[in-house]
């Protein structure tokens, strides 16, 4: 089969071996696939990972549970054993033994075929197209933010980070009518929060004020952490969504005098998301810029690292 892999590059090959499905599990035959930053981190050695990469998609379930078959599904990433005591006490996604689809211990998305545990499914309703539902997985991440924080009319909220997970926290909380304002440096997603009658500022022209409730980081970068401690009013939580393979993290004294809460936020929820995408509450086609085969999946990493690209997706099997 096709498939982008990591080893000490990152390679196209077409003629990597099938899958193999295991009890519980399905093999998804894959439509679409995003490329995220976590993509980018791996290949600079974020997790030691090695093998196929990808974990944002879509596809139809062509092998497995006959409960399956046929539907188009998308699917959580967190492959866990159900039997540890963080599944036992409801946090499988800090399962003691799981792997992760295209980033620990397990082959992803960017190829024909995937295979991924019955129970990490999700079906795609028909208002959902591909297109959007290639979206789910970093949506609901973004839903994750809101589970975690309560953030409500009054809160001073501030989204540190304009890219592809910024744009979509920044249309998530807007929903909460908090007094929000998204700082970057990209003029292109400043002007699509603006868009969105989102409040948007450049990191250049921002007066930074320790007066915000809520901050949430999704820079990618040590710098943005930084930054969120110059925004955030004392007592106040920082949300970090940022992944990186290297970097030196700022000191702590400031998170200890001012008492900050530091809050990790990754994997969120699925329905959630998959419900915002179908009353269309969350605008994600305007981000996707564009679209290659997966045959030119290394000249599709190029262009999802250039500013002007806000999404770019991998067409795998596309219908």
């Amino acid at each position: 089969m096709r498939a982008i892999t990591f080893s000490d590059q990152l390679r196209f090959e077409d003629n990597r071996p099938e899958p193999v499905v295991g009890d519980g599990e399905c093999l998804v035959k894959v439509r679409l696939a995003g490329i995220c930053s976590t993509d980018h981190e791996i290949i600079k050695g974020y997790m030691g990972f090695e093998g196929v990469l990808g974990h944002e998609m879509v596809g139809d379930v062509v092998a497995g549970s006959s409960a399956w078959l046929g539907k188009r599904v998308v699917s959580e990433i967190n492959c866990v054993c159900r039997k540890c005591d963080m599944c036992l006490a409801g946090l499988s996604n800090h399962c003691r033994d799981h792997t992760v689809v295209g980033i620990a211990g397990r082959d992803g998305c960017f190829a024909d075929l995937v295979v991924v545990p019955e129970a990490n499914l999700h079906e795609v309703p028909e208002a959902v197209p591909d297109e959007s539902a290639v979206f789910v997985e970093p949506l609901a991440a973004a839903f994750q933010v809101t589970q975690q924080v309560q953030i409500d009319a009054r809160s001073r909220v501030a989204v540190v980070g304009s890219g592809r997970l910024g744009l979509l926290i920044a249309q998530v909380l807007a929903k909460t009518g908090c007094k929000l304002e998204v700082v970057g440096r990209n003029p292109g997603t400043l002007l699509f929060c603006e868009k969105k009658q989102i409040m948007a500022t450049s990191v250049d022209a921002l007066i930074a004020r320790n007066d915000r409730d809520v901050v949430v980081e999704c820079t990618g970068s040590p710098d943005g952490f930084r930054l969120a401690l110059a925004l955030v009013r004392p007592r106040g939580t920082i949300v970090l969504k940022s992944t990186y393979a290297d970097g030196a993290m700022p000191n702590p004294a400031a998170v200890v005098i001012n008492e900050i809460n530091i809050v990790g936020s990754r994997c969120g929820p699925f329905a959630e998301a998959i419900q915002a995408l179908a009353r269309r509450d969350v605008d994600v086609s305007s981000m996707v810029a564009r679209a290659y085969p997966i045959e030119r999946g290394l000249e599709a990493f190029d262009a999802s690292n250039k500013p002007e690209n806000i999404k770019v997706l991998l067409k795998v099997n596309p219908q």
